[in-house]
């Protein structure tokens, strides 16, 4: 069976998974006090300015080579209190700190061969000269048993003299990440960095109606070679797990954390998502098909801003890779420029670059 076959009959099976009966989100006493506040008052670092003069730098530059060009305001939505340009010069030239990246993946990253996280984005930015690798979890499993996956990646990687690891995460693997960082806190001290893009920070309301029957079909989907897992991925990302968890637990201070978020309106979602984003928008229409967008920020971090793309599209290269355009619409998108600029603002934060 093709690639893209499998690809199109998995997406079928997260469809069905996505849209069970009942209330999306179970009333329950059983969660900590929460707050809805604005970023500003919840120790939130707001860099979108910035982080906006960056990408327009490099979409300028270059970007009319990449696939999938368009204007930066196009890319990146605008919300209110956008700080204003901070009229730097910005850096293109090569990476010159003492910084190695990783790139964690999300759910179903070992099932689908078709496409992996930041493929072609991975390649370009290696091409730019930065140290890029893909830190490989499973894509059935909880993120318990990820946490130590990435413990035991970090552990025998061979970092050079000084050289510290940035980890950036894609859906799942952030939480993945955030994990590991409280539970084996001997690889703190690797770690420079944290990254969130399109992160199942807070968790999704999606799975907390989920019932054995959606987990089975998509733990068990008899056309993707999906290798077994450990423990209940889905569990790991309801939104009663994620934030009990981020309510118990401090992540360490002497690591820099960022956050990327996703969402766009229904027109910009992929067909075959937007039965989940239609869910998702009667809590909130401002979701990018699995994430509210407000569930994506990482406590404490700095925030770089808002990508104008579904959860596939700003980190899947399906439409590089020519899978499934009937069904997986929507998911050209910039990814190669997203990536540099993510790895251009970080090595900048963290005083490498002049």
């Amino acid at each position: 069976m093709s690639n893209a076959l499998c690809t199109v009959l998995a997406a079928v099976c997260l469809l069905l998974a996505g849209c069970p009966g009942g209330t999306m989100q179970p009333y329950t006493l059983a969660t900590p006090p929460l707050a809805l506040l604005p970023a500003s008052q919840a120790g939130i670092e707001d860099g979108r300015g910035r982080f906006r003069e960056i990408y327009c730098a490099v979409q300028r530059d270059h970007g009319a080579a990449l696939p999938y060009d368009r204007p930066c305001g196009e890319a990146l939505q605008r919300l209110e209190g956008e700080p204003a340009p901070t009229a730097k010069p910005v850096v293109l030239g090569k990476p010159v700190s003492g910084l190695r990246y990783f790139l964690v993946p999300g759910l179903y990253s070992d099932c689908i061969e078709a496409s992996k996280a930041f493929s072609y984005a991975r390649a370009h930015v290696v091409r730019l000269g930065y140290r890029v690798d893909d830190l490989a979890v499973s894509g059935w499993s909880d993120s318990a048993h990820n946490a130590k996956m990435i413990r035991e990646a970090l552990a025998a990687a061979d970092f050079a003299r000084g050289e510290r690891a940035v980890l950036i995460g894609y859906s799942k693997g952030v939480p993945d990440i955030l994990q590991a960082l409280v539970e084996y806190p001997e690889i703190a001290g690797r770690v420079a960095a944290v990254v969130s893009v399109a992160g199942a920070v807070g968790g999704t309301p999606l799975t907390e109606s989920m019932g054995e029957l959606q987990k089975n079909i998509m733990g068990r989907n008899p056309v993707v070679a999906c290798p077994p897992g450990v423990g209940d991925p889905m569990a790991s990302l309801q939104r009663s797990t994620r934030q009990r968890w981020l309510s118990q637990n401090r992540l360490p201070p002497g690591v820099k954390y960022f956050s990327l978020v996703s969402f766009a309106g229904r027109e910009d979602i992929s067909t075959v998502l937007q039965v989940n984003y239609d869910r998702l928008a009667e809590i909130d229409p401002r979701n990018d098909s699995q994430l509210i967008f407000y569930d994506q920020i990482i406590p404490g971090s700095t925030l770089l801003g808002y990508v104008r793309a579904d959860h596939w599209a700003v980190a899947m290269p399906f439409s590089q890779d020519r899978v499934a355009p009937v069904l997986i619409d929507r998911n050209e998108f910039p990814r190669e420029v997203l990536l540099e600029s993510i790895l251009r603002f970080v090595e900048e934060k963290l005083g490498g670059a002049d």
